[in-house]
């Protein structure tokens, strides 16, 4: 099988920074929740970073450089696709080139690359895709098999620092029923049992390993999967069925990241954590009270006692 070819930005340290921090690998670092969790724990607590990404937006892999180097810290890009195998395999050696053994303090799993689309053909109203083989080892492999083959290569090659994390990402749609989301909501629930078996298997060895499902938040992966107009209304749904009465953004992930690296949080494990909000509660009586209130404006208004 051919590999093909990857790269990786000579990592870089800001004058007077410290070359004896710990290191977070930041899977998907140029975008989204992973952008904001890579500039989060390069300040608190100080890490180095090294991303990830498939290079689709260079100018965010450019500006957590800035903000590391002017943290005093490093960072270093590996750009190629790590949610295949032989893209984890390709990162991690890079990863120990640059790094070194017992270096990485915090592994994130952030990649988003799913495909979307109907199980069955001619489903439904509208261009319901049907899935071929191609997407379902896509999304498998992106999306929860490169965790586990990520938590193989960091252990073979002795890369984890006493106490490491590994943490997964989530989000309340993989418990809901969507069109077109049935691969992810699958993808999803496999890397939930895989937070369980390894943080059962890794847990002796001194690591932890979590998953974080967080509210629905405004990235450039989810408005992939909308159109202009469907993503106006899901946001409105989603911010009336919050009891905080708005989403989440991603610098708030960020920060909870940090969180969890405190010594505090040290017996979070094989975890589910929820940092929905409480969207996954009311979503259902957001729904049907918006339905209400529609009839109740439609109904004709009746006169006022006298």
């Amino acid at each position: 099988m051919k590999v093909p070819a990857h790269t990786i930005a000579a990592p870089r340290l800001a004058d007077g920074g410290s070359g004896d921090a710990k290191w977070a690998v930041i899977l998907g670092v140029s975008s989204g929740s992973g952008f904001e969790i890579a500039k989060a724990v390069a300040a608190e607590p100080g890490l180095n970073i090294f991303g990830a990404h498939r290079g689709h937006w260079p100018e965010q892999a450019e500006a957590i450089d800035a903000h590391v180097a002017a943290l005093g810290r490093k960072s270093a890009h590996f750009i190629g696709d790590v949610g295949t195998h032989a893209g984890v395999e390709h990162a991690a050696d890079r990863l120990l080139e640059v790094a070194g053994p017992r270096s990485v303090r915090l592994c994130v799993h952030a990649i988003a690359n799913a495909s979307l689309g109907m199980f069955l053909p001619g489903y439904g109203d509208g261009p319901f895709r049907p899935f071929i083989q191609q997407n379902f080892h896509k999304t498998m492999d992106s999306m929860a098999n490169s965790f586990v083959w990520w938590a193989q290569a960091l252990v073979a090659r002795d890369l984890l620092a006493p106490g490491a994390q590994l943490l997964g990402l989530t989000n309340p749609i993989s418990d809901s029923m969507i069109h077109n989301f049935g691969l992810i909501t699958a993808a999803k629930a496999a890397l939930q049992v895989y937070v369980k078996h390894l943080a059962w298997e890794m847990g002796p060895l001194g690591y932890r390993v979590n998953l974080l499902n967080y509210g629905t938040v405004d990235t450039l992966a989810v408005k992939k999967a909308f159109t202009p107009e469907k993503w106006q209304r899901f946001q409105d749904v989603v911010a009336q069925a919050i009891p905080a009465r708005r989403m989440l953004t991603t610098p708030e992930v960020g920060q909870f990241v940090t969180l969890l690296l405190r010594p505090e949080a040290h017996w979070f494990n094989g975890a589910t954590i929820d940092f929905t909000g409480g969207q996954s509660q009311s979503l259902l009586d957001c729904l049907l009270y918006d339905a209400w209130d529609k009839n109740r404006a439609n109904a004709p208004k009746q006169e006022e006692n006298p």
